[in-house]
């Protein structure tokens, strides 16, 4: 995983984010078999818009979900709890944003009000 500063809006409110940008085959794993405490937050890019669904099973503690457009400006959130088998974003998103519900992410958790 590579180390990325990311940028995103909800409303007119900007939120930045030092995270962790997912290779082709981290896409598929996310947060699972990760400890909830030392967890990182997870940046997931797609070429083109899609639907693509994600599941919390082996995810042993909650996290958002922020599906993003192409301009960063967010979409929809939502908490995922652990052993979800399926959850999915009711529009086409470019990116999904996952970040641990822990202690290190604790302010942007409480910013964005979950």
């Amino acid at each position: 995983m590579k180390q990325k500063r990311i940028s995103f809006y909800l409303g007119k409110k900007q939120f930045n984010l030092d995270i962790h940008s997912c290779n082709f085959f981290e896409k598929g794993t996310g947060l699972m078999f990760k400890r909830g405490k030392t967890a990182e937050a997870l940046l997931f890019e797609f070429k083109k818009p899609t639907k693509w669904a994600i599941t919390s099973y082996f995810v042993f503690f909650p996290f958002l979900a922020i599906w993003l457009d192409n301009k960063n400006k967010v979409m929809e959130m939502r908490k995922v709890k652990p052993f979800k088998f399926h959850i999915a974003p009711k529009k086409p998103f470019s990116k999904l944003v996952e970040i641990p519900i822990n202690s290190k992410y604790e302010k942007i958790v409480r910013l964005l009000k979950f």
